[in-house]
Parts: C-alpha cells; sequence; structure tokens
C-alpha cells in the first residue's frame, strides 16, 4: 500500500517538474528580448518632431535623435 502511494507521488512529482513549472529566465535573456522589442522596423512610424505627421521610418528624414517627415520640415527645424 505504501509503495502505491509514493509511485504516485512519484509521478506526481515528475509531471510537475517536466510540464508545470516554469523554468526561471536569466537577467541576460530578459535584457535580449527587452531590446528586440525595443528595435524599430522597416514598416513602424514616426512622428515628425515639427508638424506631427506621422510617417514610415524608412522614409523619414533623421537628424540627431529627431525624425522628420520631409526635407521642409527639416530645413523649418534648423
Amino acid at each position: 500500500m505504501i509503495l502505491k502511494v509514493l509511485l504516485v507521488v512519484a509521478v506526481i512529482g515528475i509531471v510537475y517538474f517536466m510540464f508545470i513549472k516554469k523554468k526561471p529566465t536569466s537577467v541576460a535573456q530578459a535584457e535580449k528580448k527587452q531590446k528586440k522589442e525595443d528595435k524599430l522596423k522597416a514598416n513602424d512610424m514616426v512622428e515628425c518632431k515639427e508638424c506631427g505627421v506621422f510617417v514610415e521610418i524608412n522614409e523619414a528624414k533623421m537628424h540627431g535623435a529627431s525624425y522628420y517627415c520631409s526635407s521642409e520640415c527639416l530645413d523649418k527645424a534648423n
């Protein structure tokens, strides 16, 4: 009888550790995941600092850390 109880407890423990318990993530893995999410993609929209129009990042003009929708807005800002 005791052997059956121990066997059931062992099976439950194995199932818990293999399927249910989440593996802890390291700090480095969490930082990598955050960096991947923070990167801008080619079709992401950014706001023009001068006029507020949203434009795709691959079409925007960049000066310093700011994005502009056109050369005219870039010239106005400078």
